[in-house]
């Protein structure tokens, strides 16, 4: 599908910038993003009786706590490493140890040496805590997308563009962000880029944020954007 293609451009809206804008930045602009899945197993027994059975609880609630700790000294603080849990579930009854616990999480981080590296120190990382609490650990490590990295002559040729287009107040710098894009794949096989669109409505000063349930857009960024693309484009044929 890429054969023959030169250069490969897109935009991911952003409510932080105002309609009109767009936030741009040389590099990596977002994380890789991967997806965690643990299971956790022990013979269950009664709560009156931890020290006879595995505590599956404290040793799910251990892994939670533990494996982000340990991760931060086992990789270079600067690769942003993080696990975050957005699922917990285990037992029924407030008075019997489960047998069985399941956790779900993300793993970002900012650069490409720690997402590789990823993997293995997690499994290491869950392996150890769970042993030492005396629970039998699965890991099901889900590979997501790697950072989206700006190639810089065509973050340049985004840049001029809007300013051609809406000055030079219309494109800000931007952070990294640790959210992850499938973009990334693209930009293993053809240079290219990716800006940040502004959606927030001219005057809207409450914060929002993307997939949350307050979420809006201003329409008018869709305009923004084809406008961006259009002018980055007849911009790249005439160089």
């Amino acid at each position: 599908v890429l054969d023959g293609v030169g250069r490969i451009l897109a935009v991911h809206c952003d409510p932080k910038v105002e309609v009109g804008r767009i936030g741009l930045r040389i590099g990596p602009i977002t994380s890789a993003c991967d997806r965690l899945e643990v299971s956790l197993d022990g013979p269950g027994g009664h709560t009156a009786r931890p020290h006879m059975t595995t505590d599956l609880v404290t040793a799910a609630a251990k892994v939670i706590t533990e494996v982000p700790a340990l991760l931060a000294r086992r990789v270079d603080a600067r690769s942003g490493l993080a696990v975050t849990w957005g699922r917990v579930e285990s037992g029924h009854a407030c008075n019997v140890i489960p047998q069985h616990a399941e956790l779900s999480a993300t793993v970002r981080c900012l650069d490409l040496p720690a997402w590789r590296e990823a993997p293995d120190l997690v499994h290491a990382a869950v392996d150890e805590i769970a042993t030492l609490h005396r629970a039998k650990s699965e890991i099901n490590y889900i590979r997501g997308v790697p950072p989206v990295v700006n190639e810089a002559s065509s973050a340049e040729l985004l840049r001029d563009a809007m300013i051609a287009r809406r000055g030079a107040s219309a494109v800000e710098d931007t952070e990294q962000s640790l959210g992850g894009e499938d973009f990334s794949w693209y930009l293993e096989r053809v240079p290219g880029a990716m800006a940040r669109l502004g959606v927030r409505k001219v005057g809207d000063t409450t914060r929002r944020d993307l997939h949350a349930g307050d979420f809006d857009v201003d329409e008018g960024s869709i305009a923004v954007g084809v406008e961006l693309f259009t002018a980055a484009v007849l911009l790249d044929r005439n160089a």
